[in-house]
């Protein structure tokens, strides 16, 4: 079950957002998985009240939403949407695509507690 490896590498970064939001506590960690993430959602939630024991995510809630499969045609250039088992163009029908979203697990927002209350910290402000 490499979930709970996922899943630990996700709560270091959570940590690290909280830390340089002088967090007390995380509250609600929001994650997108893509279907050709190779990440199972139902094992990584199973996964995460192990991985945030003992840290300053312990007993916060994990919302995990679906993201979809989107590519880009090298024929049209179009960029359209795509299941898992038939990645081709939606607009000309084409098969050379490349994989622009859906292959990925992606942080999206982590509510944090300070001492002067509750905030959001978006990681893709932290630098």
């Amino acid at each position: 079950m490499h979930e709970l490896a996922v899943c630990q590498a996700l709560i270091e970064q959570v940590e690290s957002i909280a830390l340089a939001r002088h967090a007390c506590e995380v509250i609600e960690i929001n994650v997108q998985i893509g279907p050709l993430s190779g990440v199972e959602p139902e094992l990584l939630k199973q996964a995460f009240s192990v991985a945030c024991a003992g840290t300053l995510a312990d007993g916060a809630q994990l919302n995990l939403a679906s993201m979809p499969i989107r590519v880009c045609c090298k024929t049209c250039g179009e960029i359209t949407d795509a299941l898992p088992a038939r990645l081709v163009c939606g607009q000309c029908g084409d098969w050379r695509t490349t994989i622009v979203s859906g292959d990925d697990l992606l942080l999206t927002t982590v509510e944090v507690a300070v001492e002067s209350g509750p905030g959001i910290a978006s990681p893709a402000t932290q630098h």
